[in-house]
């Protein structure tokens, strides 16, 4: 995931149901983040899965680990 690299911030107001805001107030108390961070974090990610034509980048990492480590067994499969 990119990171969105900015100190520049715009304040926005909204709605959400307040047991998934408990949840993530909860998830930034355990990470030692602040709630903004995990807010912006989620925003990014979703903004990537759904603007983007092609595999995020950790995805493609992971196919590329797998393939280095079982591409015997996948051309095995393949037969």
């Amino acid at each position: 995931m990119e990171a969105v690299m900015t100190s520049a911030r715009e304040k926005f107001s909204s709605q959400a149901d307040p047991k998934l805001l408990a949840k993530v107030r909860t998830l930034a108390d355990k990470e030692g983040r602040q709630f903004q961070s995990i807010i912006e974090d989620a925003l990014v990610e979703y903004l990537e899965r759904h603007q983007n034509d092609r595999p995020r980048a950790h995805v493609m990492e992971a196919l590329g680990l797998s393939m280095k480590e079982f591409d015997e067994l996948y051309k095995k499969l393949a037969k």
